[in-house]
Formats: C-alpha cells, sequence, structure tokens
C-alpha cells in the first residue's frame, strides 16, 4: 500500500474526541491494509461523519445503516 495513502487515513483518523483517535488510530496501524476496497470505503465514510454519531456507532449506542457497516465495527471493536 503506498505510504502517502496510509499517512492520509492515518491523519484522517485523527479526532476531537481522544477515544476515536485511539480506536481508529490503532484499527488502522493494525488491520487497515488488510481491508478490502469496499471495506475501505466503508471506513472513509465512517471518516466523513461527525464525531459524536461515530463514536455512537462504535459503541454500540447507534446501529449501523448496513450489514457491511456492522461487519466493519465489528473488525473496529475488535482491534
Amino acid at each position: 500500500m503506498r505510504t502517502e495513502l496510509l499517512q492520509r487515513v492515518r491523519w484522517r483518523c485523527r479526532r476531537g474526541l481522544l477515544e476515536l483517535d485511539i480506536v481508529l488510530g490503532r484499527f488502522v496501524d493494525t488491520n487497515y491494509t488488510r481491508l478490502s476496497e469496499k471495506e475501505r470505503q466503508i471506513f472513509e465514510e465512517f471518516l466523513d461523519m461527525p464525531d459524536n454519531p461515530l463514536w455512537d456507532m462504535i459503541a454500540g449506542r447507534q446501529d449501523a445503516v448496513s450489514d457491511e457497516q456492522a461487519a466493519l465495527l465489528e473488525k473496529i471493536n475488535a482491534a
């Protein structure tokens, strides 16, 4: 994977909520390069979300919109 792309994704994971910084940063460092193209697209959609709704999805307080999102959220939480 191109280093520039990975650095851009890591930069986008820097959020206003420390919890998101930690969870997303850990996930990118350990699992991002193994994601399929579709999973990367869903991850980018997550990064486009505001912090609070995204954290609510990761924390399980808000349901995922699709099965694909739910599957990726499981991977994020497992990292």
